[in-house]
Parts: structure tokens; C-alpha cells; sequence
């Protein structure tokens, strides 16, 4: 088995280029053939990810966070729209949240992930696409898509440098707090059926959890060709400070506030404000009107530690 391993170097405030040498002598203790090479630039990963496997390799892993990981997805499914699907793709976590790895393959540790590699082990995975804000073309997405509230949160927690994991996440929720809690009006229609309500927070998952440790969809599985959704309604400030520790222990579906549905189609419009989205992260719009998504079933294959 031939691997390409994307490394972006700054992921995880720097990790991911301190991690290199550990990788390099992972790989060559598990006697695996490689080619690394480091991001340059917005999107490289993407190209060198579509280009890798046009040119056959066996597997694109790549040693960064969510965002990284979110462009070799989309790489690799322009290779599969091209007729290129036999690459099948891995994480190695060195970012700051690591959630769609925990999603898709919890393999936790560096060691983990290129043991993975070794044992070869696929599963097939879905990917959702997602057209609307700044991507009317569409964008491919592994683990989430995040609407308002978890929005707000990825876009102030890439303002935090001097910390990772997932105390950035508490800190930024916690100003979230204070700058995001006038709910818009939003249409949601989850396989045709439609309804209308103030949300806050509209998360749409494939995998399990957001923002390094809050569990958003505690019973999702990106194999078994549904979307999870976590739907808050608009709620007080002291209320959503309550919330906050249901998240972090996935309890929060018994509240009053959460609706939690399932749905392989959904479509999003803002009836009155705007949608700030994110995508596995990634800033899909700061104020977008309108989201239609479809999960694609058992769109790649992930190489992750059988359990």
C-alpha cells in the first residue's frame, strides 16, 4: 500500500509541523510506502488530494485538524466524480477540535491512526454536499454542518491563538453566548416535510461531535446513510449557559429546546436575519439566506482501527 500524507504545518497552532518527524518515523516502523508534502496555501489540499488519487495512490491521510481534512474530502470527490474512486482516505489528529477524525474513525493518537494504515481496515463512509452561501457550486463535508450558534463559536475560536483543544472552544462558546442570542426564523424541510421555527442553532451532522467535545449528535454513524440534526430554539442567556453541560455529555435531546430529527435531504431558509454556516469548521457564509444539503451513502472509504 502506497500512502499520500498531506500535512498542513500550522494545524493545531503549529502541531502539525512539530508532528512531521514523529509521523515520518511511524510510517517507516510500520515499513509503509509514503509521500508527505505540506499545504501551502487555501485549498492545496484539495488539488493535491484529487491529484493523488487520479495518480493511484492507495491512500490520502492527512495530519492536520477539521479544515485540512474538509479539502482533501472535497479532493478526493472530485477524483470520484472523475471516475478515480479506489483512494480511500485517513486522518492523523493534530488539530485543535479533531472532531471529524472522532467522528469518523476515533482513532485518537498519531500512533492510532498510522496503525490504521498498516491494518488497512476500511469502512465506508458518508459525505453530505452542501450548495448555497459562498458555495452555490456546492461543498462536500464529512462531519458537520453548523448553522448559528456553532457558527458564531468556530468563527471566534480561530480568533484564540494562545490555546487549543477544547478549552478554546469553552471560551469561545462563552462569548457566544453574548453576541449571538437573537434567534432567526428559519424554514427547515427534512425530507419534504417542512417546518417553521426560531433556531438558534441548527446542526446538521454525519459524525458525532463539534467544537472538540461537545457531543451534538451522540448517537451519529457516518456509515449508516442518515444526517443527525440538533435543532435549538431560541432560548435566554442563563438558559444556554444550563445547556452548555448537557452538550459536553450528549444528554441535551431531552430538553425542551432540542429537537433532535434524522433526514437524508434537507434544505434550510431564513425567513427573517441571516445564517452564519459553517462546513466541518470551515466558514461556509456570515450571512447566507438559504442551504440545501443530500448526504451521499458509502461515498468514500475511511481507513481507521477495527473495533
Amino acid at each position: 500500500m502506497k500512502a499520500y500524507i498531506i500535512v498542513n504545518p500550522v494545524s493545531g497552532r503549529g502541531h502539525g509541523e512539530q508532528a512531521i518527524p514523529q509521523i515520518e518515523a511511524l510510517l517507516t516502523s510500520y515499513n509503509l510506502e509514503y509521500e508527505l508534502i505540506r499545504t501551502e496555501k487555501p485549498w492545496h489540499a484539495a488539488d493535491l488530494a484529487e491529484a493523488a488519487a487520479r495518480a493511484g495512490f492507495d491512500v490520502v491521510a492527512t495530519a492536520s485538524g477539521d479544515g485540512t481534512a474538509n479539502e482533501a474530502v472535497n479532493g478526493l470527490m472530485r477524483a470520484r466524480a472523475a471516475g478515480c474512486n479506489k483512494t480511500a482516505f485517513s486522518i492523523f489528529p493534530v488539530g485543535t477540535g479533531n472532531d471529524m477524525n472522532y467522528g469518523l474513525g476515533n482513532h485518537l493518537t498519531m500512533e492510532d491512526g498510522i496503525r490504521a494504515l498498516a491494518e488497512g481496515y476500511r469502512r465506508k463512509i458518508d459525505i453530505g454536499i452542501v450548495h448555497g452561501g459562498d458555495y452555490p457550486e456546492g461543498r462536500y463535508f464529512a462531519n458537520c454542518i453548523g448553522i448559528g450558534f456553532d457558527a458564531v463559536v468556530g468563527f471566534e475560536a480561530a480568533k484564540i491563538r494562545w490555546a487549543s483543544g477544547l478549552p478554546v472552544y469553552l471560551m469561545a462558546v462563552l462569548k457566544t453566548v453574548f453576541l449571538y442570542f437573537h434567534a432567526p426564523k428559519i424554514e427547515i424541510t427534512l425530507d419534504g416535510e417542512s417546518f417553521t421555527q426560531r433556531s438558534l442553532m441548527t446542526s446538521i451532522m454525519n459524525g458525532r461531535r463539534l467544537g472538540g467535545g461537545f457531543m451534538t449528535a451522540p448517537e451519529g454513524d457516518p456509515g449508516d446513510g442518515w444526517f443527525d440534526l440538533c435543532i435549538v430554539s431560541e432560548a435566554t442567556r442563563l438558559r444556554l449557559f444550563q445547556l452548555i453541560p448537557l452538550f459536553l455529555k450528549g444528554t441535551q435531546a431531552t430538553q425542551p429546546e432540542i429537537k433532535m430529527k434524522r433526514a437524508k435531504k434537507v434544505k434550510v431558509v431564513a425567513l427573517d436575519g441571516t445564517l452564519p454556516v459553517h462546513a466541518d469548521g470551515e466558514t461556509l457564509c456570515y450571512q447566507g439566506k438559504g442551504l440545501e444539503l443530500e448526504l451521499i451513502p458509502g461515498a468514500l472509504d475511511f481507513i481507521t482501527i477495527q473495533r
